[in-house]
């Protein structure tokens, strides 16, 4: 049976706090994965190479320690191909492209970016060597539209360069059950900075329903809660905080949902996107980046518009055979690219030919 290494530089799947690019590292490895090609994977390494501050003196000692984690893995060998998730300014991948060189492998990666303009900064060095891992790839797969275009000016003419869409972890959809109820859901890391500013959107947008009936569901923890539960403290009882849920919680909590609304303030893309719209809930969404890329062509709204987003909210709770509408539309959006067996079949239609699969 052949080996793939799998490696993700920022946080391995093996980490025990949960979050989005956990859950892709996690549905990369069952992508990967494949009993029919008599796969397997191995998590090459769990070295955490991640800077978040723009510590100069910390970077370097990464590095060093990343020299000797190299040499380890080298010595261990024995890997048909090299795959790396997730290599950017914060977490370059500092081993896949040693690595693979040494041992003559194809080395892949997933969800990288490059960062010129991070060049000189606090990140430099990290910068530069999340770029020259980029140029390393015999095939990087990026996940949105704005990843590609920040890839497409430095192909190579050997190197593939392929979407990938962001996947759930399973082969077919969960079961749909409508619900009469006016819930609003949404669930997200209670966090300052990005996930606040939704938050914020949020409570603005819910001000704007007017005479709407509604109840909000909040589903998540963080250090932010305090702040965001006195955002919502004038609704009363008309809004749950329901805490962190499990994945049993949780599919129960999409599946009493009308709608799951989240503005996605600077969201990669959000696997609670691909989750809500699995279980058969419309979404309410500005139009951002990565976010419009798990999203029905056409239902994102203005940044600049939080007006509109609680005019579709009114109608997605008011209507339902609009409701309905795009209820189905979000299922088969999912169903046609977002599932498992479409990750598997884009992997290796790349990986495939690269580790000399000849069916």
């Amino acid at each position: 049976m052949r080996a793939i290494a799998f490696y993700a530089p920022m946080k391995p799947p093996t980490h025990s706090v949960p979050s989005g690019d956990r859950e892709m590292a996690r549905g990369v490895i069952k992508a990967l994965s494949d009993p029919a090609r008599a796969v397997s994977v191995d998590l090459a390494s769990e070295f955490r190479c991640y800077d978040g501050k723009g510590d100069a003196s910390f970077q370097r000692q990464l590095f060093a320690q990343a020299e000797i984690e190299a040499a380890r893995l080298v010595a261990q060998g024995g890997w048909a191909a090299w795959v790396t998730y997730h290599s950017y300014y914060k977490a370059p991948d500092l081993l896949g492209p040693a690595v693979s060189k040494v041992l003559g492998i194809p080395y892949v990666q997933i969800e990288a970016t490059r960062a010129a303009k991070r060049f000189g900064g606090a990140w430099d060095v990290f910068a530069h060597a999340a770029d020259a891992s980029c140029d390393m790839a015999d095939a990087i797969f990026y996940l949105t539209q704005q990843d590609g275009e920040g890839l497409w000016p430095y192909e190579k003419p050997d190197q593939v360069l392929k979407q990938l869409h962001p996947f759930l972890h399973s082969e077919h959809l969960p079961d749909c059950r409508s619900s009469n109820a006016p819930v609003i859901l949404t669930t997200a890391m209670m966090r300052h900075g990005d996930k606040l500013a939704s938050y914020q959107i949020i409570a603005q947008a819910l001000r704007m329903l007017g005479d709407t009936d509604w109840q909000f569901e909040i589903a998540g923890d963080g250090p932010a809660r305090s702040e965001i539960e006195a955002l919502f403290a004038s609704f009363g009882d008309r809004v749950r905080f329901l805490g962190q849920l499990d994945r049993k919680a949780l599919q129960a909590a999409y599946a009493k949902a009308a709608v799951f609304l989240w503005p996605g303030v600077n969201e990669a893309f959000g696997m609670v996107y691909l989750e809500a719209q699995a279980a058969g809930v419309p979404v309410v969404a500005q139009d951002r980046p990565g976010v419009r890329d798990v999203l029905p062509r056409g239902t994102c709204i203005p940044q600049d518009d939080i007006a509109a987003l609680a005019v579709e909210i009114g109608k997605l709770l008011g209507e339902p055979a609009y409701h309905s509408m795009r209820s189905n539309q979000a299922r088969a959006l999912i169903s046609d690219k977002h599932l498992l067996g479409a990750a598997r079949d884009t992997i290796w239609s790349v990986l495939g030919p690269l580790t000399g699969e000849t069916s």
